[in-house]
């Protein structure tokens, strides 16, 4: 434990904080281009073909963002919105693109869950 005089003459140090997205600057989405479309594996214990997209957002900087849900229209030049949020098995992925917004269609016939990926609730038939 430090004494008082060896607290004045070296304070304590605040603990700085590392930003965890530091594509989206702050913001809690940001816009962007899809430069490229491509699938890419997981590590060690999973196995299977994941959807990514590299993406220039509007602050210039370029990201790779993760495609969730089975399907997805995204090709070169499509207009996305980038959120934060890791894919825990795909190395160095920070962000995923929001469905149903943009040019990004949600996926289809979707029920439960419908909010992430951009589904509206299905209205129901006046017989």
């Amino acid at each position: 434990m430090p004494t008082l005089h060896q607290l004045f003459k070296k304070p304590r140090l605040r603990r700085i904080k590392k930003n965890q997205r530091p594509g989206l600057q702050k913001c809690p989405q940001r816009k962007g281009t899809c430069l490229r479309a491509y699938t890419q594996t997981p590590r060690k214990p999973n196995s299977a073909m994941r959807k990514v997209a590299r993406v220039m957002l509007t602050n210039w900087i370029r990201v790779t963002a993760f495609i969730p849900g089975i399907g997805h229209n995204v090709q070169k030049h499509t207009t996305v919105l980038v959120r934060g949020g890791r894919t825990k098995d795909l190395p160095g992925l920070k962000y995923k693109v929001v469905r149903g917004k943009y040019d990004v269609l949600g996926v289809v016939d979707r029920v439960t869950s419908r909010s992430k990926y951009g589904i509206k609730k299905p209205q129901m038939a006046i017989a």
